[in-house]
């Protein structure tokens, strides 16, 4: 069986019969009210929504939708590794795999290869004279670029 409910106008909780009052309004509308409080706020015009207690105010400040809905996921950006202009990925993927004490005796080696071209281009700088100058290209967007 089928029991007829009515809503509270203000609080918008059921309102089992032999429960409430009916209000009517100037306008000529009916109002249900399941209690005195209800009542009582009614005639003082109270606003549903400033009342923490009512359904309009829980819809307001979205209240009770947790287990209604669930949260949106969001989307995190995948990373990519590309290649840089002067290496290829496998390269840089290379040495990122080598250890450091590989990567520290290819650089010591370097600079000994540095210095030992230096130390030739000094000597035949001295006996030469002019004819040894040579100039580096540097691009423009490179820091300290005058000392060189």
């Amino acid at each position: 069986m089928v029991i007829a409910t009515e809503l509270c106008a203000l609080s918008e909780y059921r309102i089992y019969p032999g429960n409430g009052k009916l209000m009517i309004r100037r306008d000529g509308k009916p109002i249900w009210l399941g209690t005195s409080k209800a009542h009582s706020l009614t005639i003082q015009r109270k606003k549903a929504a400033k009342l923490v207690w009512t359904q309009a105010w829980r819809r307001l400040h979205k209240k009770g939708l947790s287990e209604t809905t669930t949260k949106k996921r969001t989307r995190r950006a995948n990373k990519v590794q590309r290649a840089v202009v002067g290496a290829s990925l496998e390269d840089i993927k290379k040495r990122a795999s080598e250890k450091s004490s590989v990567r520290s005796a290819a650089r010591e080696s370097a600079l000994k290869d540095l210095k030992a071209r230096k130390t030739a281009t000094k000597k035949s700088g001295a006996k030469g004279g002019a004819k040894g100058a040579t100039f580096q290209k540097v691009p423009k967007h490179m820091p300290n670029r005058n000392r060189r």
